[in-house]
């Protein structure tokens, strides 16, 4: 789910640091757990491809939604994740999870088929990132990092923005109209490309893309926003008044809108 404000470029490189905001996401793991949207089942399935039992690891696994989905398609998953919350849910969901950033990480001479990083890779150093990927993976093993966009609809959009301004005068999270155009992040996603492309060890890099829809009631929705970058860090009295604006908006909708998403991929293979 993206996490930035609005109309505005995709995380610079130097989010990695703001570990403030990272570790937000871990005061209520099960309530995140619940609200986050899963993975479209063919871009896991394209992942995976024809490789039987595949070990993958799972970069910043959160809760475990990605982890879970590669471990349901045959896959032995390990999650590595900073926050202690996060990875004892993920654990009680089933998900060998250690907890560490990516960086700090130690293999102790592991390998894997396929690295996967969901929502996660701008939380890592861009400039040990692609390196530390590429020594980890056996040769011909894919790296494949994805996220979601999404475009609520304008007035829902609006009452957020319009909310947020008057909470937090000065954050970026309320400027414009707050909706996030899909060319910005589309943008993102060829950098990191080229990133990759620029690095050593790396061969056959593609974008891909994955267009779906999900219908919100306002419930549904108002449980997800707490668990993006805007909301997650706010006071609850903050939280409170964000939440019922944009209650307010989707009652006015007719209670409840259907998202539309798109899932973008960036996936490179390790040379031999």
């Amino acid at each position: 789910m993206p996490t930035l404000p609005p109309e505005q470029a995709p995380p610079p490189p130097e989010l990695h640091r703001a570990r403030r905001l990272a570790e937000s996401f871990g005061a209520d793991p099960a309530g995140y757990d619940r609200a986050r949207p899963a993975y479209p089942d063919e871009l896991v399935a394209r992942i995976v491809g024809d490789r039987a039992a595949p070990d993958v690891l799972d970069i910043g696994c959160g809760t475990g939604i990605a982890g879970r989905q590669f471990q349901a398609a045959g896959a032995t998953v390990l999650g590595v994740e900073p926050d202690e919350r996060m990875a004892a849910f993920a654990r009680s969901r089933g998900l060998p999870v250690e907890v560490a950033t990516f960086e700090d990480w130690e293999p102790n001479g592991r390998s894997f088929d396929l690295l996967i990083a969901a929502q996660s890779w701008h939380w890592v150093d861009p400039a040990t990132g692609p390196r530390k990927a590429a020594g980890l993976l056996r040769p011909g093993g894919r790296l494949a990092l994805f996220g979601h966009v999404f475009e609520p609809p304008t007035e829902i959009a609006g009452a957020f923005a319009e909310a947020y301004r008057r909470v937090v005068p000065d954050s970026p999270f309320g400027q414009g109209s707050g909706r996030r155009p899909l060319q910005v992040y589309q943008a993102g996603y060829a950098r990191i490309a080229e990133t990759l492309g620029e690095s050593a060890g790396w061969q056959d890099i593609e974008q891909w893309r994955f267009d779906w829809q999900r219908h919100y009631t306002r419930d549904e929705w108002l449980a997800l926003l707490p668990t993006t970058g805007g909301i997650a860090p706010l006071r609850p009295d903050q939280q409170a008044e964000v939440l019922a604006a944009v209650g307010t908006a989707i009652d006015a909708a007719g209670g409840g809108f259907t998202m539309e998403y798109v899932t973008l991929a960036v996936t490179a293979v390790r040379t031999a």
